[in-house]
């Protein structure tokens, strides 16, 4: 039962820190199930799933659209992210203060104002009214501003003896850049960019304030049409965990692939 409770040694079998891992996953787990059952439980609540139920193709188109927008917005905000952070470094003065103010601007105010603005002035001056297309490039551009001051941490977190050391050898600027700063940068950034990554899926529920039928809009419908709080946001909290968890999974697996002795 020891070996099952405590950090095996690193020697250990391969099957019994495989059990030990998930022995004390399932039990973390069933603390917290029951922590929450014994809760509702003392509530004494009416449970009426069968009339969400009905409504169970309205979620799952709604956390379809959720998907597609934040998978889009996670590819467009990291280039939007990688492009700033590299412009702020620049030389040439004007490019560096643009992606500063953008940088700034758009994480020292609230998202929900920046949509609005997005969508009912700039968007409408520029005749685009697809809503769906805003949206996702408004939440391009607000997680952007944060992956980029991300990547910057990552880039200058490397030591100015390293960048030294490659002049030395004979390393031009992009092998500088390939084989010393990318490697140690992408390994500082990993556990900021999951973390990033899990707010912009979050934020995406923001979006009802523009009409767009994401998945917290969907269940504020059918919260509104059944008058089940519980069985309505219950599904909504799962959604998410499923959009996000294999984030941190990922993100975990190349910390692994990436670390290395310094």
């Amino acid at each position: 039962m020891r070996s099952l409770l405590f950090e095996t040694e690193p020697n250990a079998p391969q099957a019994t820190r495989f059990l030990a891992k998930w022995f004390s996953v399932l039990l973390a787990l069933s603390l917290i199930c029951s922590l929450i059952l014994a809760a509702f439980a003392s509530l004494q609540y009416n449970w009426n799933w069968s009339s969400v139920f009905n409504y169970r193709n309205k979620l799952l188109g709604a956390w379809l659209t959720t998907l597609q927008i934040s998978s889009v917005s996670l590819v467009l905000s990291s280039i939007i992210g990688a492009l700033s952070a590299l412009s702020s470094r620049s030389r040439f003065l004007p490019l560096r203060y643009l992606f500063r103010l953008y940088v700034e601007i758009t994480r020292g105010t609230p998202l929900l104002v920046q949509i609005l603005i997005y969508y009912y002035v700039i968007a409408d001056a520029a005749h685009i009214d697809n809503r769906y297309t805003v949206g996702t490039l408004v939440l391009s551009l607000f997680s952007g501003a944060y992956l980029s001051e991300i990547f910057r941490a990552g880039i200058e977190s490397v030591g100015s003896s390293q960048l030294l050391s490659a002049q030395a050898i004979g390393f031009d600027s992009y092998q500088t850049f390939r084989y010393i700063i990318l490697p140690q940068a992408l390994r500082q950034s990993l556990p900021a960019l999951a973390g990033q990554f899990a707010n912009l899926i979050k934020d995406s529920s923001l979006l009802s304030i523009i009409a767009i039928s994401e998945f917290t809009l969907a269940a504020q419908e059918v919260n509104a049409a059944t008058l089940s709080s519980f069985e309505s946001f219950i599904p909504l909290a799962i959604g998410y965990l499923i959009l996000t968890l294999p984030i941190s999974y990922l993100s975990r697996y190349m910390e692994r692939k990436v670390s290395f002795d310094t």
